[in-house]
């Protein structure tokens, strides 16, 4: 298989580090200042340091990020009661000040690894409690709900875009992907109400314990819309195996909307391409490339 060109995460524009988390803590959590701390992850969006045993402190790495945390920050305490796993709802909000620009929250710290460090063998394992979670999240969410402009919307909408990611590739892969791509676009558009989306839902964002999921994380792009962008990521978790029993677990649901599946699909090509886009050691890399290869492997 021939990759695309490597993706390079976005650069931070304001320098987190420890000293830094220590004032911001001292200054508006003083009760919370005293606990151990330690680094974390630096993500796309955020950095995360563990705080004591059981919260974490979770701060934007860039002015784009800023407006997703605040969609957290607003929107999971909502939403976490109405859901069968954990989520990162804000225990403490945390403003701009010590020179940081944005604001952050402390949440809890939820057990479990990545499950982008496991095998695709072992996610099939808790198929049945991710399609448990969507079934719980898919539901109709009110007018002032996140709007995302890269999660949710019509294919129509990530057309050039896609395409070109794809046109990076080389043959026989590309037109293959292209194929399934545009069936995606061919399909009925979702028609019914929006539905809650966690937006970003792959195997790095879902923390598992002995084989079983034990939280949900990083709603950064949670937003309302056409579910196929979520239900995308049975290509990126699972094998044909736990994918048929994901798809069994959710058939039926009378909010899934005729030719879900096949916009999933779809959409699961553009989740795939641009992982498997990123340098090699990224753990969304080999996650990518499992993706692509259960697409093709179906087509």
């Amino acid at each position: 298989m021939t990759l695309p060109e490597r993706t390079l995460r976005p650069p931070a524009d304001v320098l987190i580090n420890e000293a830094l988390v220590r004032d911001l803590l001292r200054a508006q959590f003083p009760q919370l200042a005293g606990l151990a701390l330690e680094f974390a992850d630096n993500g796309w969006d955020n950095v995360s340091y563990r705080l004591g045993s059981d919260l974490a402190v979770r701060l934007p790495r860039r002015e784009s990020a800023h407006a997703l945390l605040l969609n957290e920050v607003r929107w999971l305490p909502f939403l976490a009661p109405r859901l069968p796993l954990p989520i990162p709802a804000a225990r403490h909000r945390g403003k701009p000040g010590e020179g940081y620009p944005y604001h952050w929250a402390v949440v809890p710290w939820l057990p479990g690894n990545s499950a982008a460090t496991v095998s695709a063998e072992v996610r099939d394992g808790y198929c049945a409690s991710l399609a448990a979670f969507f079934g719980a999240l898919h539901v109709p969410a009110p007018a002032d709900a996140p709007r995302n402009p890269v999660r949710g919307v019509p294919l129509k909408n990530r057309d050039d875009a896609v395409r070109g990611r794809i046109q990076g590739m080389q043959e026989p892969e590309r037109s293959r992907l292209l194929s399934i791509w545009d069936r995606g676009l061919a399909a009925v558009e979702h028609t019914g109400p929006r539905l809650w989306l966690h937006g970003d839902p792959h195997p790095h964002n879902v923390l598992a314990s002995g084989g079983a999921l034990s939280a949900v994380i990083d709603f950064g792009d949670m937003t309302a819309g056409d579910p196929a962008s979520d239900l995308a990521v049975a290509w990126l978790h699972f094998t044909s195996r736990g994918r048929a029993e994901f798809m069994e677990r959710l058939a039926g649901d009378a909010l899934y909307s005729p030719g879900i599946w096949v916009r999933a699909r779809a959409w699961a090509v553009n989740y795939a391409v641009l992982m498997s886009g990123l340098p090699p050691d990224d753990a969304l890399h080999t996650v990518g490339v499992h993706g692509i290869e259960q697409l093709l492997a179906e087509d």
